[in-house]
């Protein structure tokens, strides 16, 4: 019986050559650039200090209260006849800027627009005295039957905004909130920064706030036209100044949604 034959270790490949591979100067060039990632410095300041004003200490608190629709008068009375009492007593660092009621948007809906003197202590002050306050205290245990549901947020103000100021009227009123990406603030900014000029001819723009506590990455843009018919022809306008297109270019993929009101004024607001 024979033997299998064997072949000889002299005639084996104990080494194979590796198999041939196609040469990319793509894979090469992305080798290469790893050895060079950029790295992102950690910013020395939050966005709330690089974009909002310097010279004052304005903290802004907004208001949204969903009615119930056969309460709405009633509400709107009621709000008239107290809210003006802390806008004007000295011993209160609040001011009322704007108090509206929802015309197009979400319906029977309040807006109102604080602004605190002094920021952060100023707030606190001011809560704290409300505590005692037996008037306040029976308005918004009264204002309770009448809510469906309430959220506020507070605000600063962008340094590159008109500072809001009481305006007479008649006006009608467009709060235009967009819920930006996080980490997109500062962009949001620089941006609008160069674009605020081309919406100043009409004295339309009223003031731009963004979210500090709340639903965060929030902004509010606030402006003030004679009526629908006027917003239409301001808004085409700044379509044909050049530059305008580069900053809704620039500005609208850093936007996750946005949302428009069109607000009438209440007697009380200074923004008439």
């Amino acid at each position: 019986m024979g033997f299998p034959q064997t072949h000889s270790l002299t005639n084996r490949n104990l080494n194979p050559a590796p198999p041939i591979q196609a040469y990319s100067k793509d894979s090469e060039s992305s080798w290469f650039r790893s050895l060079f990632v950029h790295k992102v410095d950690p910013r020395k300041d939050a966005h709330s200090t690089l974009l909002s004003k310097k010279e004052t200490s304005n903290l802004y608190k907004i208001q949204f209260h969903n009615v119930k629709p056969e309460c709405l008068d009633t509400y709107n009375s009621l709000t008239e006849a107290v809210l003006p009492k802390l806008h004007l007593d000295p011993d209160y660092p609040c001011a009322l800027v704007g108090n509206w009621n929802t015309w197009y948007g979400e319906q029977d809906q309040a807006v109102h627009l604080w602004r605190f003197s002094g920021g952060y202590p100023a707030l606190m002050d001011c809560m704290n005295k409300l505590k005692s306050n037996k008037e306040y205290l029976e308005f918004r245990k009264e204002r309770s039957k009448m809510l469906l549901s309430r959220r506020n947020q507070l605000l600063l103000e962008f340094s590159f905004w008109n500072e809001p100021q009481p305006r007479e009227g008649p006006n009608i009123y467009e709060l235009r909130t967009y819920k930006l990406k996080p980490g997109t603030m500062i962009e949001w900014g620089n941006n609008w920064a160069r674009a605020i000029k081309y919406r100043q001819e009409n004295q339309e723009a009223v003031g731009g706030f963004f979210s500090q506590i709340g639903e965060l990455y929030v902004v509010h843009h606030l402006w003030a036209y004679k009526d629908l018919q006027s917003r239409e022809e301001t808004r085409n306008a700044a379509w044909r100044k050049r530059g305008w297109d580069e900053n809704v270019y620039y500005t609208v993929p850093l936007v996750r949604n946005m949302e428009s009101r069109i607000m009438i004024p209440l007697k009380i607001s200074p923004l008439q």
